[in-house]
Parts: structure tokens; C-alpha cells; sequence
């Protein structure tokens, strides 16, 4: 199909029919917009999403498929860029000391459920991906976080916590806003954390929406899922799990909640995040852990040690 024809009126009257399955393939071609002009589409990509919001509004969650072409003529590096941006909320630049990566998590996490279109979501299916070609990459020398989350699902959080964690490449995370709930976890996972001081952290205990059983096995799985959490976080911090356990159980400052919210002097004050700083602070840092890294692998400067013959030297006053 193409774009044009996904209306309001042409969802309307499509969802009354009984056999019809909710698969609609949309040409997309390109997610620059300069592209799509050149080939003389009559759509942007900011309409070919409000064409797949459209569909998701009346279907739930319909199958949505496209074709893209790559390497589209007179396609640049700057709208290659700024496609890459759009997309997937990550860019790589070379202007500094070293070759680097930003990738940005925002809004909520959104993981094993898919979230209504209004909200704004970072979806995990898409950063796990991005943090394995990362690793994979040896001209990325280092990868710089920038998060400002409003919670979300906690089993994909914690994914991408763990696999920040466990990345070789040099990290760094900087928390712009607030980070809340599952962004605690987010925050700790690099190798140095960073936070502005007007941001916030908030710490409070694992929730669930919807529908559940009021039994003991939802009470231990609650209680193991906050176990993880907790370990996470004290294991890649220097906040102490009685203290983070305190303040995630703090019943005397949130209206409708527990649990406590830090400001930035607040949160590396507890050893929750490492100092405070902004986006050159980070960066600065992120390029030290790099240089640091680079100064261990050069080889030692000076002679090399000479080669062992396997012969013993002749005693003294014996003829070679």
C-alpha cells in the first residue's frame, strides 16, 4: 500500500471486515526526508508514522512490514546521519580525541509489551542490537549513555544494564532530568556515572501494573525480582545495600509512593552515581578511560630482553 491511502475513514471501514488479516505492508523507500523528495515520494517520514499510529490505534498491534532502499544516489553522509539519529536515537562521531558512540536512553523501557503510541519509549529490542555491534566495532573506542527515563519494563532494563556492564569497550552514562526506577540500575552499569546537578534520581521499590494474584508466589517473585535489582546496583555503585534498601523503602517523602528522591548532589553524596558533571564532564572522562586503556596495551619501551639459548655460559678460563 502506499501511505497516502492509510486514512482515518480507510481504517474505519477496513476494521469492519471480518476476514481480514491485520498485516499491511507500507512502501517506506527511505527515512530521510531529503531521499524521499528526490525519488519524488509524496510523503515524509514524520506522515509514514502517523500512518502506522493510525493503524495501531484501530488494530492494537497490527503487523506492520516496508522496503527500504539503501545506498540511494546523492544520498549523503549527513542524511545518513541524521536518518541514523531519527531511527534508532544513537549517533557515532569522530570530531573528538577518539571515535565514539552516543546512544540515548529516554522515556520508558519499553520491553515485553508494546506501549501505547503517545508515550515516549526506548525500546530494548533496538539497544541490544546497537550494544553488540558496539562491542563488535574496534573503531569505537568508547560508548557515552545520556538517560532520562520514567521507568518502564524492568526485565528488559535490567537486560541492558547487564550487557552495559559486561562491555570491554570503555562507558560512561550521564543522567540528564530524572532517572527513575529502572534508570538506577541504568545509570551504575557503566564504567564511571555522571549527573547534572539539577537532575534526580528516584528509588522505590519494583511495581507491576494490572492484574495479579494475591499469593505467596507473587510475594517471592516480587521480593527475588528486588533482590537482583539490589545486588545490580550495589555491585556496580559504592552505595551500600542497607542504605539502598532504606531509601527504597522510605515511606515519608513521596505523596502516593515509597521511596526516596536524590537530587544530584543527593545521589553521589549516598555513592549511588560517581560525581556530578555535564556533557563535557563526561566526555572527558570517557576519553581518559580510553587513553588509560591505550597506555596498558603499548608494548614496554627500550631493549628487548635477549633470547635464551638453552646453552650454558663456559666457565672462566675455558676456551669458548
Amino acid at each position: 500500500l502506499e501511505p497516502r491511502t492509510i486514512t482515518e475513514e480507510f481504517c474505519a471501514r477496513a476494521s469492519k471486515l471480518k476476514y481480514l488479516c491485520p498485516h499491511f505492508h507500507l512502501s517506506l523507500q527511505s527515512g530521510s526526508n531529503g531521499t524521499l523528495k528526490r525519488m519524488n515520494r509524496k510523503y515524509t517520514a514524520e506522515e509514514y508514522k502517523h500512518k502506522c499510529d493510525l493503524l495501531r490505534k484501530v488494530y492494537g498491534n497490527p503487523a506492520l512490514t516496508t522496503d527500504v532502499i539503501v545506498g540511494f544516489p546523492q544520498e549523503s553522509e549527513e542524511e545518513r546521519r541524521s536518518e541514523e539519529i531519527y531511527h534508532s536515537g544513537s549517533v557515532t562521531t569522530e570530531g573528538g580525541r577518539h571515535k565514539i558512540h552516543c546512544l540515548t536512553i529516554i522515556g520508558q523501557v519499553e520491553g515485553h509489551y508494546i506501549l501505547p503510541p503517545q508515550n515516549k519509549t526506548t525500546k530494548y529490542e533496538h539497544v541490544i542490537p546497537q550494544l553488540v555491534a558496539i562491542e563488535e566495532d574496534r573503531s569505537i573506542r568508547g560508548l557515552l549513555v545520556i538517560l532520562n527515563t520514567v521507568g518502564g519494563d524492568v526485565e528488559a532494563g535490567l537486560a541492558i544494564a547487564e550487557l552495559l556492564s559486561g562491555m570491554k569497550t570503555p562507558t560512561v552514562s550521564l543522567v540528564l532530568g530524572g532517572g527513575h526506577s529502572i534508570g538506577v540500575p541504568l545509570a551504575v552499569s557503566t564504567r564511571y556515572s555522571f549527573i547534572a546537578p539539577t537532575a534526580t534520581m528516584t528509588v522505590h521499590p519494583v511495581r507491576m501494573n494490572g492484574v495479579m494474584l494475591g499469593v505467596p508466589q507473587t510475594l517471592s517473585y516480587f521480593d527475588k525480582m528486588q533482590e537482583r535489582i539490589t545486588g545490580f546496583v550495589t555491585a556496580n555503585s559504592r552505595i551500600k545495600p542497607e542504605k539502598f534498601r532504606e531509601l527504597m523503602m522510605n515511606n515519608g517523602e513521596l505523596v502516593m509512593d515509597i521511596g526516596t528522591v536524590l537530587d544530584g548532589e543527593g545521589a553521589v553524596k549516598v555513592g549511588l552515581i560517581d560525581a556530578l558533571g555535564g556533557l563535557q564532564d563526561a566526555l572527558g572522562k570517557l576519553y581518559d578511560l580510553i587513553d588509560e586503556e591505550d597506555s596498558r596495551k603499548k608494548p614496554r619501551r627500550g631493549r628487548p630482553p635477549k633470547a635464551k639459548t638453552g646453552k650454558e655460559p663456559p666457565a672462566k678460563g675455558v676456551a669458548r
